[in-house]
């Protein structure tokens, strides 16, 4: 067959990643305007994590939950965003096959958990808003460990399957990747092997996380805003509806572009456009989420600012 004549080509060792431009002026301004976001997107993450945990008045599940997501952004743009920025430095754009694999299973393990956790985080506030008398009773200090472990284990194996499936896969002698990290649809894309069963097993996949997550999300959310319009006092309405909005808008940026690359039981965008989606949820969205979590939250910026007092 087809198949075992292509095998018998040497095996792809490493894969070249093409990234964006290769104008050297236009790879200078992207490397300049990565570098920014990614080192405000670790300072601000990190940030979070230390307010939360020197804070006392912040050791409540929601705010638990927050440092849980923002030790994620530190790990999931870590995965993507330093290679990416070393290949828009180097001539010789290389990852080897190893490197690609981690980075890929890097990439889907914490992708899912943000799902998980965004899901998580909404159902903690839907408690909060709309069941306050239940909320003590029913998000214990036990019951917020479970959820968090859960939505990390849950994604530990929703990355397993997918990166299996791709490393088995056979890649002969042409290993140019057209993106700026390892994604799933331009390694299939590159492969020799028949990935029929391969895509059609990712989509199911990702169409189960992704819709599932985000419908639950976005039930919460339409449940918390039902409940604020029944508030009778209007700067209450105001307070809660900005928060809330704040936090529907990263979730739709999030679940959109996810939504967009990879529910589709063929991957046929142009890779220009994906990489222009691949930016929002790998770069854009880290960096949204500590300023919409935090930046816009009365309590944290008290936290904030005792600490700095204290200190």
């Amino acid at each position: 067959s087809p198949f075992q004549e292509m095998t018998n080509v040497t095996e792809v060792l490493e894969f070249r990643l093409l990234g964006f431009s290769s104008n050297p002026c236009c790879q200078i301004l992207l490397f300049t305007v990565f570098l920014i976001i990614y080192i405000l997107t670790i300072l601000g993450n990190i940030l979070i994590i230390s307010v939360v945990t020197l804070e006392p008045q912040l050791h409540s599940p929601m705010y638990k939950f927050l440092k849980n997501l923002s030790f994620l952004e530190v790990c999931y743009t870590t995965t993507i965003i330093p290679k990416m920025l070393a290949s828009l430095l180097a001539k010789r754009k290389s990852i080897s096959f190893s490197g690609c694999m981690a980075q890929l299973y890097g990439f889907v393990f914490l992708g899912a958990t943000e799902c998980y956790l965004l899901a998580v985080m909404a159902y903690d506030r839907y408690l909060a808003v709309c069941e306050p008398l239940r909320y003590g009773v029913a998000m214990t200090a036990e019951f917020y460990t479970r959820l968090a472990v859960g939505s990390w284990a849950a994604g530990v194996f929703t990355g397993l399957l997918p990166c299996l499936m791709v490393s088995r896969l056979h890649f002969c002698s042409y290993n140019l990747i057209d993106h700026f990290f390892c994604d799933i649809s331009p390694l299939l894309k590159l492969s020799c092997s028949d990935t029929t069963v391969t895509e059609a097993v990712i989509f199911i996949l990702s169409l189960l996380v992704l819709s599932t997550c985000f419908v639950l999300t976005c039930v919460s959310y339409l449940l918390i805003i039902l409940s604020i319009l029944k508030m009778p006092s209007a700067s209450g309405k105001r307070i809660t509806f900005s928060t809330c909005s704040s936090h529907l808008i990263v979730v739709t940026i999030y679940y959109g572009t996810m939504i967009s690359m990879y529910v589709r039981p063929t991957y046929n965008l142009s890779s220009e456009v994906s990489k222009a989606v691949s930016v929002l949820y790998t770069v854009v969205t880290p960096l949204l989420n500590p300023v919409i979590y935090s930046l816009r939250n009365k309590a944290f910026k008290k936290a904030l600012e005792k600490i700095v007092i204290r200190h």
